[in-house]
């Protein structure tokens, strides 16, 4: 079974203990992140990316990438037809890169589990890659998405497994009993890091705001 052990810039921001150090740790990491993370083969951008697709029309908008880091998803978003994305993330040193990609149309520099300073309904969808993990974003950070993505948008996520199996499944599944949200769809638990040794499997779920 995977450790969930890491060595340098990924094992202290899984170590860090509170939103500023972890802020600061991607502040410091930012510039050499994108070359990292592919290094190691991260898939989380590419199967949000492609989850999105599936299940939110070409060229819905607006969308939230929902802890964009250096703009991974960004990218590739305007290319497959959602040209209209806005970018939040807790690191303004990750947010500079991604500023500098210029696929972005506005940048908010907060935590993820805040409140978020969006109107209800706002977006027609949010994607969140890599967010709801060790020592980054909790299942309360949740509840704010869910109420800033209109009736008919979706929230395409990704949530390690141990995070999944102790606090966000039966999160989600208090917010489908409400009638707020439906699961679309949820894929089986994977590797995001294929060549990061010890890493813990994710899944990578779809939810459907409904009311």
């Amino acid at each position: 079974m995977a450790s969930g052990k890491h060595e340098g810039h990924l094992g202290a921001v899984y170590e860090a203990k509170g939103a500023e150090q972890v802020a600061a740790l991607y502040d410091r990491w930012a510039q050499t992140y994108d070359a990292e993370m592919a290094k190691a083969g991260y898939r989380h951008p590419s199967i949000c990316l492609a989850l999105l697709a599936r299940h939110l029309p070409r060229g819905a908008a607006p969308l939230l990438d929902a802890g964009a880091g250096t703009g991974l998803v960004g990218e590739w978003l305007g290319i497959v037809g959602y040209p209209e994305v806005e970018a939040l993330d807790i690191s303004e040193g990750m947010l500079a890169v991604a500023a500098g990609k210029g696929v972005y149309k506005a940048l908010h520099n907060i935590a993820l589990g805040s409140p978020l300073p969006f109107a209800d309904g706002h977006f027609a969808g949010v994607i969140s890659a890599g967010v709801f993990t060790t020592g980054h974003v909790g299942a309360d950070g949740l509840d704010e998405l869910v109420r800033i993505v209109r009736t008919g948008g979706v929230i395409v996520l990704t949530v390690k497994t141990t995070l999944w199996d102790t606090q966000m499944a039966a999160h989600v599944a208090r917010f489908v009993t409400a009638g707020r949200v439906a699961i679309a769809e949820k894929t089986e638990p994977y590797v995001s890091m294929p060549g990061e040794e010890g890493t813990v499997p994710s899944l990578a779920v779809v939810l459907r705001r409904t009311g």
